[in-house]
Formats: C-alpha cells, structure tokens, sequence
C-alpha cells in the first residue's frame, strides 16, 4: 500500500510538472505556458485560459505532494508499531 501511494504520488508530480510546461493557446495565439506565460501583451483570452492551466497544474501537484506525505506517515507510523 505504502509503495503505491508514493509512486502514485511521484507520477502525479511529474504529471503536474508536464502540464506546467505545456503551451497553451487562445484564438491562435501562444499564450505560454503555466510556469512561463508568454512575455507581451497577450489577449484577453490567454488569462482564461492561463488561469485555469494553472490552477490545473496546482491540483494535481498538491495531489501528488499529499499521497507522498501520507505514504510517509504510514511508513513512519508502521515502522513504530514495529518498534513497539
């Protein structure tokens, strides 16, 4: 169980990463990415769309960051029963 929940947790950390990196575009226009939105001035339609990137970006790497915390609390948790 513990050895699933954290990878499950790291491939969601990398999920989050290349969704981070990929470009997003409105009404033909590159508007960046999450991590490096285009410099410029960009429409109106890329801050929609930038936005709901992000917060897409932000779920799934909070995501993945708690299924490695509770990973680690089962371990820490099972290693002292173990203990005791």
């Amino acid at each position: 169980m513990n050895k699933i929940l954290a990878g499950a947790g790291v491939v969601l950390l990398l999920v989050g990463l290349a969704l981070g990196f990929r470009s997003v575009s409105a009404d033909g226009v590159d508007c960046g990415s999450a991590f490096t939105p285009a410099r410029g001035i960009t429409p109106m339609a890329c801050d929609g769309k930038l936005d709901s990137s992000v917060t897409l970006v932000t779920v799934v790497l909070v995501a993945g960051v708690l299924l490695l915390a509770v990973a680690l609390v089962l371990k820490l948790v099972r290693d002292r029963r173990v203990e005791a």
